[in-house]
């Protein structure tokens, strides 16, 4: 029997799964937190406070993931290492970080570890927005081509916005780099001992095209005079998803209890790779990775380009197919903030003493209301606007609050702006030719909250179909896993023979009521008018509000520091 490994790597942990490569089963699942978590306020091993829109990662984090959580799910499965034959690893993307020749991170070498840009850039790293700003103001005066592959604009959130920052703000990092490596390749680097870029996240996240090229060194120049090596850091080597980067090293094999036989395959996105691990081998189907933030991915035989997605590669999600790529930036995240920062004390000690959680208790509150019975509607900007707007300066809103509003109230309102949001991407796909039959959800949320589910139907007016699997990324790079292997030993020659053979059975499948339809399409256009005033015609307000509230953090942290 034949086994791979699958390894996803979240913005709170990594999730390790064993697939049995025969059945389908998901043989054993281990979580490991990172013991840093998201570095968002003090630089580790130090009192140095990080400004606004800073997020970090610690990459031990990211091999302690490895370390544990595969010994666990072999022994949990109790499953001799001898009988995995491929690793897969996926991951948030972009996670950037910058290293040695030797594959060693800056920030792990004594004289660089209190430089915050020797520290890896988890994707929701946002203040390099005035770099993106650059970027996409600079290809807009070209005409720049490849600026309408990426929905019109380029995210805080990719490659070059955040090696732009390092090149500015520490010269020092910068030069001393040898790669600015994404974090999914830099787990690859380390378990083979070979860089093997991926092109996934190359085509999706540092502008590089169909055929191999990114944009020309001029117009690198024109954005900073002096940054006028781009490829020096990127590399110039790509390999397809599915390709085998190589063996696992003698040494890791030791450390985890496998073989040196075990096929390893480059790196993938949590997202892109979701697509495979949902069962999705043909168009017609959005899959929806649900998180901390969301990811929308589709495929189809044909280009378009469509506001708003933030990529199109060919082979980038499947091969044969143009992979696209859309998404909202705050969901799981805005909703624990509501959770943590505004739901009042006798909510939680309900939750307690029911011993359920506080998400429990405002789901089953917020499923008693009729649509439109909140009288809210909410932008769902909480971090900032991915799709289709493409601005991580914008801020969250909610609009209709009163004295008698309630916590499930703002909680329903907050979901139906993640379905909201939704639907404006699906609409920006329609209108370009990519149809859909079907939402595809998972994630966590997916199980979770079949109220965000119904309302997903309900609001976008397709069925939504959720798979029986809870580990629909991580199952996604073991079948990568599997490919690398190859038939002859033990996996798959084709990613779409595994997905064939391996496709989990659906767990439920929720279909629209057509009853509420038109209430949820008033609040939907309530919701659009919010959407282009504050996001289009006065997106000034917001953009001045947060500036605002910048200064004066840093006035405050200029008088403690006085």
């Amino acid at each position: 029997m034949a086994y791979s490994i699958g390894v996803d790597y979240g913005s709170e942990s990594g999730r390790v799964i064993l697939l049995d490569l025969e059945t389908g089963i998901e043989a054993a699942v281990s979580v490991v937190p990172y013991a840093h978590r998201v570095i968002d306020r003090l630089l580790p091993d130090t009192e140095r406070e990080l400004p606004a829109d800073w997020a970090l990662q610690h990459p031990r984090d990211y091999l302690d993931v490895l370390k544990t959580g595969i010994p666990a799910v072999l022994h949990d499965a109790g499953v001799s290492g001898d009988s995995v034959v491929g690793i897969g690893v996926d991951f948030t993307s972009c996670t950037v970080l910058p290293t040695f020749s030797d594959g060693t991170p800056l920030c792990l070498v004594d004289a660089w570890s209190e430089r915050m840009h020797a520290w890896p850039k988890l994707w929701k790293h946002h203040s390099a927005q005035r770099f993106a700003d650059r970027l996409n103001e600079v290809a807009a005066e070209r005409g720049e081509s490849f600026l309408a592959r990426y929905g019109g604009r380029i995210s805080a959130e990719w490659y070059f916005p955040k090696l732009l920052e390092i090149f500015e703000e520490d010269r020092g990092v910068y030069d001393a780099a040898d790669a600015f490596v994404e974090a999914t390749d830099w787990v690859i680097w380390q378990l083979t001992g070979r860089l093997r870029r991926n092109s996934c996240t190359a085509g999706y996240k540092a502008m590089r095209a169909d055929d191999g090229t990114i944009p020309d060194a001029s117009f690198f120049e024109a954005v900073y005079a002096e940054f006028t090596e781009p490829q020096q850091l990127l590399g110039s080597d790509f390999y397809p998803v599915g390709t085998r980067a190589g063996n696992l090293s003698e040494s890791w094999a030791r450390m985890l209890g496998l073989s040196t036989n075990v096929a390893v395959a480059v790196g993938n996105v949590d997202a892109h790779v979701s697509v495979a691990g949902a069962g999705i081998s043909s168009p017609g189907s959005l899959v929806m990775v649900i998180g901390t933030s969301i990811c929308h991915l589709a495929i189809s035989p044909f280009q378009a380009f469509v506001e708003g997605m933030t990529g199109v590669v060919y082979d980038g999600v499947l091969p044969g197919y143009y992979g696209y790529e859309a998404g909202q930036a705050a969901v799981g995240d805005m909703l624990a903030w509501f959770v943590r920062e505004a739901v009042p004390e006798s909510y939680k000690e309900r939750a307690r003493s029911s011993a359920r959680s506080v998400y429990e208790i405002l789901e089953e509150e917020a499923a008693k209301l009729s649509p439109g019975e909140t009288g809210l509607v909410a932008l769902d900007w909480w971090n900032g606007n991915r799709s289709v707007l493409g601005d991580a300066n914008l801020t969250g809103v909610i609009v209709g609050l009163a004295l008698a509003t309630q916590p499930p109230e703002i909680y329903r309102a907050l979901l139906e702006s993640i379905a909201y949001g939704t639907k404006r991407i699906l609409e920006n796909f329609e209108a370009q030719g990519i149809h859909f039959e079907e939402l595809v959800a998972c994630g966590g949320l997916s199980f979770k909250s079949p109220l965000l589910m119904q309302l997903y139907s309900d609001i976008c007016g397709l069925p939504v179909t959720v798979r029986s699997s809870q580990e629909v990324p991580a199952r996604g790079a073991a079948l990568f896993g599997a490919v690398a292997a190859g038939s002859s030993h033990g996996g798959f020659d084709r990613i779409d023979e595994a997905i064939k053979a391996l496709t989990p059975p659906i767990e439920r499948r929720y279909l629209p009521d057509s009853s509420v339809a038109s209430q949820y399409g008033e609040s939907y256009n309530i919701y659009r008018t919010l959407y282009e005033y504050f996001g289009r015609d006065r997106v000034d307000l917001l953009h001045q509000l947060k500036q605002h509230r910048q200064n004066a953090r840093n006035v405050r942290r200029s008088s403690v520091h006085a």
